[in-house]
């Protein structure tokens, strides 16, 4: 019975692990998320965002991004890359970009902009200067996983009628065909 709790904590941990590859932005009072990049510059973000969350003032630049200097350098993993609407990139180690539109140069990746289009990332973006802050996502409320291993198993015959073990095991049960927690099971 404990496999079949297998499938569902499977699915928790790659969710949880998901949520550690992500931050939020925030500007212009909309909050969007980003999926970060597996580099060592987004393992320093992410651990610099675990102080707290860090606001960067970005402006225009070229009419298809928005750059600002971050407080402190990353790591750089530079190489030639066409940036296009929703990549987050960092330029010269110590600058975040976030494109609204393409550009080719010589970038660190930091991420890319979750299920946003080119339009949407503009107008998330829009103003000459604004700032922008960078941030750990929310807590998923999902603090402890435990199984409920003291809770009677729920087992009927195949005629509907509930059996109750009153401290017996199921192997006690005489032969036979039953429904345990919604499955068929064969007693031998």
């Amino acid at each position: 019975m404990k496999l079949s709790l297998l499938p569902g904590l499977m699915a928790i941990m790659a969710i949880m692990a998901n949520a550690q590859n992500k931050i939020e932005i925030t500007a212009n009072g909309k909050t969007i998320t980003a999926t970060l990049a597996d580099n060592e510059a987004t393992r320093q973000l992410q651990a610099r965002l675990e102080n707290g969350s860090i606001s960067v003032r970005m402006n225009d630049y070229g009419g298809f991004e928005k750059v600002g200097a971050l407080p402190w350098p990353l790591p750089t993993s530079n190489r030639q890359i066409t940036a296009t609407a929703g990549d987050i990139m960092l330029y010269q180690g110590d600058n975040i970009v976030i494109f609204y539109g393409s550009n080719s140069w010589s970038y660190t990746p930091i991420g890319r902009i979750d299920g946003a289009d080119a339009t949407e990332i503009s107008n998330f973006l829009s103003g000459s200067s604004i700032n922008v802050t960078f941030s750990k996502p929310a807590h998923s409320g999902i603090d402890v996983i435990t199984a409920d291993t003291d809770k009677e198993p729920e087992i009927y015959t195949l005629q509907g009628r509930r059996i109750d073990l009153d401290g017996r095991k199921i192997s006690d049960l005489p032969k036979g065909i039953y429904i345990i927690n919604g499955k068929k099971q064969l007693i031998k």
